[in-house]
């Protein structure tokens, strides 16, 4: 990672510069532009989120933002309605209010003095889905975007279901929100920061259960979902994902369904952007980001618009590491996609647990205990913490699995493997995940990529029903995009459960499904050697700062042998450090624990804790969510309680208790 202090454009900066909505609600923006950009205009490049300039995001906005100033653009961090230090109230995600925001914002811009008239727009998860939505939404002024790990479909590729399941990062993001949303904005930029914390704090919305209601794909989930029509996505666009990841899936469907410039890349990285994220390796985004803009901005032929359309990591086999710092593989790089060099494969699940071969006549039944999952990894992984997945094995011993013969030689993946079952329901509310493992002579199973669905939606998203008990029917899984080499003398296995605790919340009953049949199709890559060298990784210079108390991270499993729980808890404490520049101290918090007996899915119990600090001199401010999910029979019940304190003062506490009946989960 190299640090560029030598950018070719001297720059400024504008702390707090205030963009006025069309109903008079001023949102603050962080400015970076050439010194010179008032005599000499330059294109703007804007990024649109709810995770506060001040503080929150601030370490990687001042090692991107000047970094591409620097080249000759005016780089736009604006917080959105009702997050950090901008006026307003926020209700919920992607709402009409907020998209209409970004098209004014990227209106403003356009007509500042500074500005060519021309706006990119660029942003990671939440920025990411503004930047896609923004396309859709067609603002003249904005010429390309940049979009890192986010999705074209909210309900399937989301963080609320997957498959029609509910997962359980839907109530884990329900309590980050409840959190990232409490604090006040900075007292040196809003003399009225107080005033604007109460109206914040008392309009704070708990939107697990919203969320958790909506359990079909309906107009909530198809707003903001810009598959819905993708001939609208007029504007370029560069989209980014990481294969560890769950938004990995978002990289292949816009590159083969945007009509405008779409070019993909994927590597094999956590929710981070590739400069910084783990696993390596690292590649240059900002020098790819400022090319795509010289190309997009500024009408510069240089080549961008001609890239392969979608160039991805495939990582080669390697032992499982949830921690893993690299994976090893190459750079593949196809003109188009769908790729003419990738061939579909049919593996016929025969008895026995045989995969492949000409297929026999079998009876099996998946009736999986309910902790199976504890490796699962986060949806969402963010470094090095023991997010991503582990070793599969254990949860393999608890799966019905199906087995390849030994490889001979290599077998190159790319795509998404197909999954049909014949199978019978013993209840009428179930799911089944399918999970694609590399495993090694020594039996570790690394997990390749997974897909689930939940029965109800077998025939439709929209109008879901439930199973009728005993009744057989086939249905398709669909597993997530993969590229992945496997090496030989390792075998293919697909592991099947109806439980994957905590990252699908259970059904109700411990249900049993026999299954009588199936194949599974692979996407199977001709083979290649290393097809595509991207630049070094390289930033502006960090932020400058002072750690005031070093943070910690643990996650393990308990188990509890007289209460006969098993447990998955993360503890991860960010510490707390001041900002050097504005001396804002900032520290973070946070607890999780996921809960189940393996034989009772009513147990299922996930109780989330955050604490959020700032402080400067003798002001300090601290709040404090803590939210709780259990389920019976019929319904899913939320709790969340949500203080404030000023210095030691307790200044605000609201309590929830909600409650969504279970029709689909």
């Amino acid at each position: 990672m190299t640090i560029r202090n030598d950018l070719p454009c001297p720059i400024i900066e504008d702390e707090d510069m205030g963009i006025v909505m069309p109903d008079g609600c001023r949102l603050s923006a962080r400015v970076w532009m050439p010194e010179d950009a008032l005599t000499r205009p330059v294109p703007a490049v804007l990024e649109y989120i709810p995770y506060r300039k001040r503080d929150g995001t601030l370490p990687r906005d001042e090692m991107m933002h000047p970094y591409v100033a620097g080249h000759g653009y005016a780089c736009v961090r604006v917080d959105m309605r009702g997050n950090g230090d901008s006026e307003g109230l926020m209700s919920d995600e992607y709402t009409q209010s907020e998209m209409e925001d970004a098209v004014a914002v990227i209106d403003w811009l356009s007509r500042q003095a500074w500005c060519s008239g021309a706006v990119g727009m660029m942003g990671k998860s939440w920025g990411g889905f503004n930047c896609l939505q923004a396309a859709f939404n067609q603002p003249p002024a904005l010429k390309a975007v940049i979009s890192v790990c986010s999705t074209t479909d909210r309900f399937a590729d989301d963080i609320h279901f997957k498959g029609g399941c509910l997962l359980g990062e839907n109530f884990g993001w329900g309590a980050v929100m409840l959190s990232f949303s409490s604090r006040p904005p900075d007292p040196l930029l809003r003399p009225d920061w107080r005033e604007m914390w109460m109206e914040r704090l008392a309009a704070e919305p708990w939107l697990a259960p919203r969320w958790a209601a909506l359990q079909e794909r309906g107009a909530y989930w198809k707003h903001g979902s810009v598959g819905e029509d993708y001939a609208r996505m007029q504007t370029p666009v560069l989209i980014w994902g990481g294969w560890a990841d769950n938004y990995m899936n978002t990289v292949a469907h816009l590159v083969e369904n945007v009509p405008a410039p779409c070019k993909g890349i994927v590597g094999p990285w956590v929710h981070q952007y590739p400069h910084t994220a783990v696993p390596g390796p690292q590649v240059g985004f900002l020098q790819l980001a400022v090319r795509w803009w010289d190309r997009w901005l500024k009408g510069i032929e240089n080549g961008a618009g001609d890239d392969p359309a979608y160039r991805v990591w495939m990582m080669h086999s390697a032992p499982p590491d949830a921690s893993a710092k690299e994976r090893p593989g190459h750079w593949v790089a196809e003109a188009d996609w769908p790729s003419q060099r990738v061939a579909p494969r049919r593996l016929a699940l025969g008895a026995e647990g045989r995969l492949g071969g000409e297929g026999s006549a079998f009876t099996a039944r998946i009736a999986t205990a309910q902790h199976l999952g504890l490796k699962a990894g986060e949806f969402f992984p963010m470094g090095l913490n023991a997010e991503m997945p582990g070793d599969q094995r254990e949860d393999d011993a608890l799966s019905l699995c199906f087995d390849g013969e030994v490889l001979s030689e290599a077998l190159d993946l790319l795509g998404a493997a197909e999954l049909r079952l014949r199978l019978a329901s013993d209840k009428p509310l179930g799911f089944v995940v399918a999970r694609l493992c590399d495993v090694a002579p020594d039996g570790a199973s690394v997990r390749i990529a997974h897909g689930m669905l939940n029965l109800c939606h077998r025939d439709s998203r929209e109008k879901p029903a439930p199973m009728v008990p005993g009744e057989v029917t086939e249905v398709v899984v669909t597993l997530d995009q993969m590229a992945y080499r496997l090496a030989p003398g390792h075998r293919l296995r697909l592991a099947l459960s109806n439980s994957y605790w905590p990252f699908v919340w259970p059904s109700p009953e411990a249900g049993c499904l026999t299954v009588t049949g199936g194949s599974l199709t692979l996407p199977v890559h001709a083979g290649s050697v290393n097809e595509w060298t991207p630049p070094p990784a390289e930033h502006a210079a960090p932020w400058k700062h002072r750690v005031i108390r070093t943070g910690r991270a643990r996650r393990f499993i308990e188990e509890d042998l007289i209460a006969g729980t098993v447990a998955l808890v993360v503890e991860d404490d960010l510490g707390d450090a001041e900002n050097l520049t504005h001396g804002l101290c900032s520290g973070e918090t946070m607890s999780e624990r996921w809960e189940i007996r393996p034989d009772d899915p009513l147990s299922a119990k996930a109780v989330h804790v955050w604490e959020q600090r700032l402080s400067r001199g003798d002001w300090s401010v601290r709040t404090r969510a803590e939210a709780e999910m259990t389920g019976s029979a019929t319904e899913l019940r939320h709790k969340a309680v949500l203080r404030a304190w000023e210095g030691e003062v307790l200044v605000f506490e609201r309590a929830w208790d909600d409650s969504v009946p279970r029709r689909f989960v």
